[in-house]
């Protein structure tokens, strides 16, 4: 049976850093979407009018996602569960913003914007995954 918790690994780390980085996005998103909209450096307001309801909506899923990799970072046998559905929701999430792009509805500069808050997190979430599941089966 696994013990209560973990003393943290690289691996944990990692997800514990990205998770609270995400819940406090999420935090930030529930408390004040319309400071968030404006004030996060992603360009946010070229992707249309602000739509408090649905800045809300998607903070509920970033302070869950968030939740889960802080779990998981000191639980080490939640951690696939955890990675996977992050993991889920940052590609897709970054699939859409590369359509959104090409088609031209924000512009090209849109590629360099996107990297550290889109593309980046699901990058990330990807290659700890691939760690995981490594240590996983060794």
């Amino acid at each position: 049976m696994e013990s209560e918790s973990k003393a943290l690994d690289p691996i944990g780390v990692v997800l514990g850093l990205f998770g609270l980085g995400n819940l406090l996005n999420g935090a930030w998103m529930l408390a004040d979407p319309p400071h968030w909209y404006v004030t996060l450096p992603a360009g946010v307001p070229d992707f249309g009018p602000l739509n408090e309801h649905f800045v809300r909506d998607i903070g509920a899923v970033f302070v869950v996602l968030g939740a889960a990799l802080v779990y998981a970072a000191f639980r080490p046998r939640w951690r696939m569960p955890a990675i996977a559905g992050a993991g889920g929701f940052l590609v897709l999430h970054g699939v859409v913003h590369i359509i959104d792009t090409v088609r031209g509805l924000v512009g090209p500069e849109h590629w360099l914007i996107d990297i550290p808050g889109v593309y980046l997190p699901a990058v990330v979430i990807v290659v700890v995954g691939s760690w995981q599941r490594k240590n996983d089966t060794t």
